[in-house]
């Protein structure tokens, strides 16, 4: 199913998500930021073709500076997406537009982003070679593949999506450590076809190896989930230094199938392996967030695959059933919040 537009999209979301950029342009020329938030709050109001003529306009300005052009591009290729069907090739022409700019000029893709979009802009800058921008030597950058499910029974079709679910949460947890680089996760299918591989049940250590390379990853994690009955639960993660090849840390949980938990605790005992120290703000960032709540996880997991297959709808749907089953599921809040105005919903 193709997605179905949207009637709002919540603008502060957007103009948070775009602090980073705002704020380099703001220092070259304050009104650039001041016109971009406003073309946005047209976007919230509907008036696509408003927000669009007022970010053309600044486009006009002999004093735009490259980061403000990135800007600029970003926004019209929001609210060009935002009309329609139509106009896709109209607003992946303006990710076009940034990636001849400069693909790592500012970061990019940001987390509001609708997966369709992130998706065009990872191939459009792996054909420029651009996929991997240089990272923060100090910084150790981290991939995490999906997780494969060896549990048994009811528990292997019950589980299915979770291994998805649970790559996202580490790869959450871990971007709350400041001494990590966390790579997205959605990177990792470019490079699978790149490499001409194909994401099986079981993701071997040669492959994730590979994938690291290109991601310019020093890590990659992968682990597994096991469960054979409703009392007792397993799950092994594993984190492999791509320059050997060798596996650096090995760590596990065994007990009831709270898997959130689980995560967490695995999560910091991977920092203290990988000589990453975590003071008690990092924990208690760390411990906020997940679910315990198995249904919970399953829907939101169930959100993450229909928002891999442009389904806003269905994944808007399932995201909110997360959150509704737990109110302290803040991932799912996020993720429902992003993706409310393309599956046609108010706020």
């Amino acid at each position: 199913m193709r997605r179905i537009r949207s009637t709002v999209w919540p603008v502060a979301l957007i103009i948070c998500a775009l602090v980073p950029v705002l704020g380099t342009v703001a220092s070259a020329d304050e009104t650039v930021a001041d016109r971009l938030a406003e073309a946005l709050t047209m976007y919230n109001e509907l008036d696509y073709d408003k927000g669009i003529e007022i970010a053309q306009g600044l486009l006009a300005r002999p004093t735009l500076s490259a980061q403000d052009s990135v800007a600029v591009f970003e926004v019209l290729s929001i609210l060009t997406y935002a009309k329609g069907q139509t106009f896709e090739q109209e607003s992946f022409g303006y990710l076009e537009r940034i990636s001849t700019i400069g693909p790592c000029l500012t970061p990019m893709p940001q987390d509001f982003w609708p997966q369709e979009l992130r998706d065009r802009w990872y191939r459009l800058v792996k054909e420029k070679n651009a996929l991997v921008c240089d990272h923060d030597p100090n910084l150790k950058t981290i991939a995490v593949m999906e997780f494969d499910n060896f549990s048994t029974g009811k528990y292997q079709e019950e589980l299915g999506l979770l291994s998805k679910g649970l790559a996202d949460f580490f790869e959450h947890d871990f971007a709350k450590i400041s001494d990590l680089k966390v790579i997205e996760r959605d990177k990792i299918p470019v490079v699978l076809e790149e490499l001409k591989l194909q994401q099986t049940a079981a993701v071997d250590q040669a492959t994730a190896v590979q994938v690291g390379k290109v991601l310019g990853a020093k890590f990659m994690v992968f682990g597994s989930i096991t469960q054979m009955d409703e009392s007792l639960a397993r799950m092994v993660v594993r984190v492999v230094n791509v320059e050997t090849s060798e596996i650096v840390a090995s760590v596990d949980k065994e007990g009831k199938p709270k898997y959130s938990e689980m995560e967490k605790q695995l999560v910091q005992e991977l920092a203290a392996k990988l000589d990453v120290k975590l003071n008690k703000e990092t924990i208690g960032l760390i411990e906020e967030g997940g679910t315990d709540v198995k249904d919970a996880a399953g829907f939101y997991s169930l959100g993450l695959r229909y928002m891999d297959e442009y389904d806003y709808k269905l994944a808007y749907d399932n995201f909110k059933k997360a959150y509704e089953l737990d109110p302290t599921f803040t991932e799912a809040k996020r993720k429902m919040e992003i993706y409310r105005p393309l599956a046609g919903q108010a706020s």
